[in-house]
């Protein structure tokens, strides 16, 4: 493995000695960029990353413990070599302080400085071998697995999943999930609504169960009755999810109808376990039988739209979906998944991508056997989605749909569902569009006004990408990935510049001192102005004004 390297030396003669004479990449190390003091250094780190620093310990503008400082502070994993001539215990008691890897003292040979590396590639081979220990990471999956089985079963009962992801994640978590006939159903803890004194004045209150504020306390303490039931029955699972407990069941018969009397009959055994150990009343809500694990969600909520007729029904009872509904055999929902991907692609997406999105939602609609009125509705959960999107991004109905015109409306106008789909397709390339548009607007936007803060504040020495995303409001990830796309430069590259420009004009056309110009243009320390003006125009700001014209000052 190949290290970055980053060497920082004020001394020019030991900075190239050090580059050309000890062959880095033999060695494992590849030196990615040299800095003659601190401040630069740490400039090129942030565009590097390197995994070891090689600095001198005294340099103008940031000296290497400041920097080593810097680093540490920032980026704990870098290994850092001090090459110094001080080995005063003053310095070591720093080195210790800031965890310095290793130090050189002046003077050394380049097979001085090669041996430390090797120690230091030594200690990060070893550090990377151990992050990828198989026995570590099996230990870290071992302790994960009860994490990982419950967000599986979460998602098994809330998105559709394929079959072959269900097998593979059930044999990875323990998991038994084979069978014939599936179903999903609620199990929900009754809220007690009761006079507080009265639950006050009562000899139990304190201890009991039922009137605890703590749902979760209550609702663990059914996992546990259920638990205990479902243990002496094959082919159920029962788990924790949201505020709920969710009974799985995976029965080998085919029989539709027998899977669902055995789970209405396991469900009224832990309603009654509940009601007499716990002193809980539970209402639960028994969903469809489903042919395949994959479609578990949507019998999940089939039994949250059972459990919702608790208002009608009254509670304290297992509600079974068929009972009070006609299920038909194939039904077709606009579900949060779906709605979704379909706002993601809007955003996001491409044109090839809506067309498979919408292709997928048109056929189901096509292949279901569907009544007007349910059609009607999916079209307009469809395009509720449309104008859910379109004014987030502030686009008008009028600009997608044409002046005057109401979208839920425009359906009736149409014979032929693949009329309906052409006519919603263009509607949605069509915003597509704009947010492309708007988007690109915005960027520019941005950096329109970053770069009208910059002009108005770069004579202020605190001035730093932080300030002006503060001023923006918006993260300095975001504003530097956009920044760069848009001027082609770094903030620090374009804020420089402007400074330099600055002080270009100062020296041409004002009679103020180079450390006066400084201050003027945002330099806290004069010696450095000078150096950034020297590597920027390869002349000193006296040479400089000497040679433009400017007012020479002695």
């Amino acid at each position: 493995m190949m290290y970055k390297l980053l060497l920082v030396e004020d001394e020019a003669d030991v900075r190239e000695g050090l580059a050309w004479e000890i062959d880095w990449a033999s060695h494992g190390f590849q030196v990615v960029d040299t800095a003659e003091n601190g401040r630069e250094a740490a400039e090129l780190f942030e565009r590097q990353i390197p995994d070891v620093v090689v600095t001198d310990i005294q340099m103008p503008f940031m000296d290497g413990l400041e920097l080593a400082a810097w680093i540490k502070e920032r980026y704990r994993s870098t290994k850092i070599i001090i090459l110094t001539g001080y080995d005063e215990f003053e310095y070591a008691q720093k080195a210790i302080k800031l965890h310095i890897d290793e130090y050189v003292l002046k003077p050394f040979s380049s097979q001085e400085l090669v041996e430390v590396l090797l120690k230091v590639r030594r200690q990060m081979d070893e550090e990377q071998a151990e992050k990828e220990n198989v026995h570590v990471l099996k230990e870290h999956y071992r302790k994960s697995i009860p994490v990982l089985k419950g967000l599986f079963l979460s998602q098994l009962v809330t998105r559709s999943m394929a079959d072959e992801e269900i097998r593979e994640k059930c044999g990875s978590y323990g998991v038994e999930l084979t069978g014939r006939s599936f179903m999903a159903s609620v199990l929900r803890v009754d809220y007690v609504h009761q006079d507080e004194g009265a639950v006050k004045n009562h000899s139990e209150a304190a201890f009991s169960l039922k009137y605890s504020e703590d749902r979760y306390l209550q609702l663990f303490a059914v996992l546990n009755v259920a638990e205990e039931i479902v243990s002496r029955h094959g082919g159920f699972s029962v788990f924790i999810h949201a505020e709920d407990c969710v009974l799985l069941t995976a029965s080998p018969d085919p029989d539709a109808e027998l899977a669902a009397q055995q789970t209405l009959a396991v469900l009224d055994e832990i309603r009654l376990s509940a009601s007499k150990f716990l002193k809980l009343t539970l209402t639960a809500g028994a969903g469809t039988v489903c042919a395949k694990p994959g479609e578990i969600h949507q019998s999940y909520r089939k039994a949250m739209q059972a459990l919702d007729y608790r208002l009608i029904l009254g509670n304290d009872r297992v509600i079974w979906i068929a009972d009070i509904e006609t299920e038909r055999t194939d039904p077709l929902n606009f579900d949060e998944l779906q709605e979704k991907s379909f706002i993601r692609c809007l955003k996001v997406g491409t044109p090839d991508e809506l067309d498979a999105l919408l292709d997928g939602f048109f056929n189901g609609i096509q292949a279901g056997q569907l009544s007007v009125q349910e059609c009607q509705v999916y079209l307009m959960e469809i395009l509720a989605c449309v104008m859910k999107v379109a004014k987030e991004f502030g686009v008008e109905p009028d600009h997608l749909f044409g002046e005057g015109a109401y979208p839920f409306a425009e359906i009736y106008k149409y014979n032929h569902i693949g009329d309906v789909r052409r006519w919603i397709g263009g509607i949605c390339r069509k915003l597509m569009g704009f947010i492309v548009q708007g988007r690109q607007t915005g960027y520019n936007l941005l950096v329109e006004s970053a770069k009208a803060y910059i002009q108005r504040h770069f004579r202020d020495s605190d001035l730093s990408i932080s300030t002006v995303c503060s001023h923006l409001h918006i993260s300095t990830g975001y504003f530097s990935s956009i920044f760069k796309k848009e001027t082609k430069t770094t903030f620090v590259n374009y804020l420089m510049h402007i400074r330099m420009e600055a002080a270009k004009e100062m020296l041409r056309s004002s009679d103020m001192k180079a450390f006066e110009i400084a201050e003027a243009v945002g330099f806290s320390d004069p010696n450095y102005f000078s150096f950034c003006f020297r590597k920027q125009f390869g002349l000193s700001p006296r040479e400089y004004r000497n040679g433009n014209g400017g007012v020479e000052i002695r």
